[in-house]
């Protein structure tokens, strides 16, 4: 069985576009599960989900009680998905649902993950396509780990796969697509265009793009946390050598004028020692969440097709 799992946030505008693609893509494949996990959506997005379980026996809705974020949304799909192979995806048609098959035979052909990897995404600026390039050379830079630039949130992994991440991997915040990449199972990539949005916004502002790229430079490397180290060592034979300057020029009867040098200095110092507490600050932002053991998620109903069978 193949299991789809679709993550929606306010996708009001374009689900049942999404739905009749995704059921013409699906149609040669005989045993398939669809299930959409509603992330705390604020419009109609709900009630259009619970009529796709009523009609079709395929469909799963998963409701949130509230926005619990995109991560999470992929985790519950995984968890509640029954099928041998695993596909998580979008719904706002920028993950194209005629890639579904190529994923699949690519499964069938031995690989636990296949990545999907966008040569294009027609809605990014160039500016948000030179942050997201930057992003991923800064996460290899910093991290032990090697990540496939223009890597997505669509991806198809095997039931084996999805008990190791549910099994193993126990933080509260976890970097999904980072902990696929690097798990070691058999892979390969697809290498697709990801087209612009179908109808409504991108649910990711720029503000919400940067506290991903921190929230997973955190998760997967701990070299920022030893940059006050090598900062310290850079900093210390700058004023090493800045201070036997000074005494060589008072020996000489030179004062030097070393306001403006002061200045910069300490300005550049409390600049950096203000980021290191920063960098900090987020590492102890996630063991805070580690220790108070909440739930990523909190599933507010579940609904199938047999529900509404048996209220006939």
């Amino acid at each position: 069985m193949l299991s789809i799992i679709i993550s929606v946030y306010n996708e009001e505008e374009v689900l049942k576009y999404f739905y009749n693609d995704l059921v013409s893509a699906i149609s040669s494949i005989e045993a398939v599960e669809i299930i959409f996990v509603n992330d705390g959506s604020t419009d109609n997005t709900r009630s259009i989900l619970d009529d796709f379980s009523a009609q079709d026996s395929r469909v799963t809705a998963i409701h949130f009680s509230r926005n619990f974020g995109h991560e999470a949304a992929m985790l519950a799909g995984i968890k509640h998905a029954t099928g041998e192979a695993i596909i998580c995806m979008d719904a706002d048609l920028q993950h194209p649902p005629a890639q579904i098959l190529p994923m699949y035979e690519a499964f069938k052909s031995g690989n636990d993950i296949v990545l999907m990897i966008r040569d294009e995404r027609k809605d990014y600026n160039f500016l948000k396509q030179w942050l997201t390039s930057f992003f991923y050379y800064i996460l290899n830079m910093l991290s032990e780990y090697r990540f496939s630039t223009n890597a997505s949130d669509f991806f198809l992994i095997s039931s084996r796969v999805s008990t190791v991440i549910h099994a193993e991997f126990n933080e509260y915040s976890k970097f999904l697509r980072g902990i696929i990449q690097n798990i070691g199972f058999k892979s390969c990539t697809i290498h697709y265009i990801a087209p612009k949005r179908f109808a409504g916004k991108s649910k990711y502002s720029m503000y919400k793009l940067i506290l991903f790229s921190f929230s997973a430079i955190s998760t997967t490397s701990l070299v920022p946390l030893r940059l006050g180290i090598f900062a310290g060592i850079v900093f210390g034979f700058f004023s090493i050598a800045l201070s036997i300057y000074s005494i060589v020029m008072k020996l000489y009867s030179q004062p030097t004028a070393g306001y403006t040098t002061l200045i910069v200095f300490l300005s550049l110092s409390f600049s950096l020692l203000f980021f290191i507490i920063g960098i900090i600050g987020e590492y102890l932002a996630n063991i805070f969440k580690e220790v108070k053991n909440r739930p990523s998620y909190i599933i507010e109903k579940m609904v199938k097709h047999a529900d509404f069978k048996n209220n006939k």
